[in-house]
């Protein structure tokens, strides 16, 4: 047993090589977390409508962008296939579609500028939260096109497995984002007061300094001459829409996944401040498991996409399984300490706030972090198997189970249950719990099915036979 685990751990598709990948990974997203924890916690000292409002407008604007995220960061997974097959000429050339892609993006982002008083109007939260909203929600469209451009740089590094360079570069964001958070949200150095509207701005800041830093990287020499990062700027039709046929499918999942969120959050609007202000900070909290999360998924369809470049889909399986146990251990720790010690996570939020304000906001958050306790574990089967899939190319799927169970198990209940039925805050977060688990097991069976082994998102490498060597046909591999 001992030699058997030994095995496992060490050969190829094992825990040591899932590690490789998903720890710089894990502590880029690990970073984001960190960003938006504290963000929010500087919102909660700041006044309750800022926390308040950060929230639905934050998640707005972010589902708004997921499809363009989703599509534009699906480029990994081209990069990945690629790479696993040898064609490291057609990787420059697929990073240059998903930037046509952000720029697009970064267009509509800007239309939904003057749209805002009119969404958050319609939203009916109460005046103070709905004009912290607008503010928001306005200053981060403008740091659209940074941000899904960033996603789709990353993918470079990401999809060939060479993940801390993505790692240093979200790591130094966030001390941008972080030491600007901290001036312009109580206007410190001689800066104004800028509340909700400085943390926006520092946002945007963030956004560009990580778009700036990728692109330093990817002009380098080497990768020019490697990869064609500079030498394959062209749109290519026939690669273009290849990216958008299985790309936007997981765009699309991003954005509908996002969506019944953002609709979750805006329904629980409804229900008053201090109810929504706990929900946010339940869900800020919640990042910390998630969020790291995310690095072992991205990991994962890498590793699935690298194992099908070079046709090993046993290795891309064993790959998944690896990263699925280190996933689900992670989970359950935290699940334990989210009911054991909540006042752990709960107490940053309460260090500064006001203790009259605050009283009611922290017993509500306390109680869901129990459901956030109970579909933590779920999560890792989640984000695992939903990877696995979307890495060999199997995103409609994704697509398809994110709209079926969003509408029928999170939306149209919490809907009926919240604004007709008035059973509260309690039941919202139940069908949020159903919501998650519910996924859980739609990607697990899909995964066993084993459909996923037999996909690819890139052409078929030509053959070129080689002069003299007949005996060696396919000694070389050109895209």
């Amino acid at each position: 047993m001992r030699k058997h685990f030994h095995g496992r751990w060490r050969g190829e598709g094992g825990g040591r090589e899932v590690l490789r990948v998903a720890i710089p990974l894990v502590l880029s997203t690990s970073a984001w977390s960190v960003q938006h924890f504290v963000d929010r916690m500087f919102l909660v000292w700041y006044a309750p409508e800022a926390i308040a409002a950060a929230m639905p407008a934050g998640i707005l604007n972010f589902t708004i962008m997921s499809f363009f995220i989703g599509t534009a960061s699906y480029v990994s997974t081209f990069v990945a296939q690629y790479y696993g097959a040898r064609m490291n000429t057609r990787i420059g050339p697929v990073l240059w579609q998903g930037i046509y892609v952000s720029l697009l993006g970064g267009v509509v982002m800007f239309l939904f500028i003057p749209a805002a008083p009119i969404i958050f109007t319609l939203v009916g939260h109460e005046p103070l939260v709905r004009e912290s909203e607008i503010v928001y929600f306005q200053y981060l469209c403008l740091g659209g096109m940074p941000v899904i451009a960033a996603s789709a740089l990353a993918g470079f590094f990401s999809g060939r497995g060479r993940t801390w360079p993505v790692m240093w570069v979200n790591t130094f964001a966030t001390a941008v984002n972080l030491f600007l958070d901290y001036l312009l949200i109580f206007g410190k150095w001689g800066l104004p007061e800028m509340g909700i509207r400085g943390a926006a701005i520092a946002t945007v800041i963030s956004a560009f300094f990580s778009l700036i830093v990728y692109i330093a990287l990817l002009s380098r020499s080497d990768y020019n001459r490697a990869f064609h990062t500079m030498k394959g700027w062209r749109l290519e039709k026939a690669l273009f829409y290849r990216l958008v046929r299985f790309g936007v499918p997981s765009g699309i999942q991003f954005f509908l996944d996002m969506a019944g969120f953002t609709a979750f959050i805006l329904i629980l609007g409804r229900l008053g401040t201090v109810s929504l202000a706990a929900t946010n900070i339940a869900f800020n909290i919640n990042t910390l498991a998630f969020m790291p999360m995310i690095g072992f998924g991205i990991a994962i369809s890498v590793l699935v996409g690298q194992y099908l470049g070079k046709q090993q889909p046993d290795l891309a399986q064993r790959s998944v399984y690896s990263g699925f146990v280190m996933t689900l251990i992670y989970m359950t720790t935290l699940a334990a300490l989210y009911v054991i010690v909540p006042n752990l996570f709960v107490a940053p939020f309460a260090a500064k706030a006001d203790p009259e304000e605050f009283a009611e906001i922290y017993r509500l958050t306390i109680i869901l972090l129990r459901f956030v306790a109970l579909y933590s574990v779920f999560d890792a089967m989640n984000i695992i198997f939903s990877s696995a899939i979307k890495g060999a190319g199997d995103t409609r799927f994704v697509m398809y189970m994110i709209v079926i169970i969003s509408v029928c198990v999170l939306v149209v209940p919490t809907y009926v249950a919240i604004m007709v039925l008035d059973y509260g805050l309690m039941a919202g977060w139940t069908f949020a719990s159903i919501y998650v688990i519910a996924l859980s097991f739609a990607f697990y069976f899909r995964f066993l099915g084993g459909k996923w082994k037999t996909m690819r998102v890139i052409e078929e490498p030509v053959p070129v036979i080689c002069a003299g060597l007949p005996e060696c046909p396919a000694a070389k591999l050109e895209p």
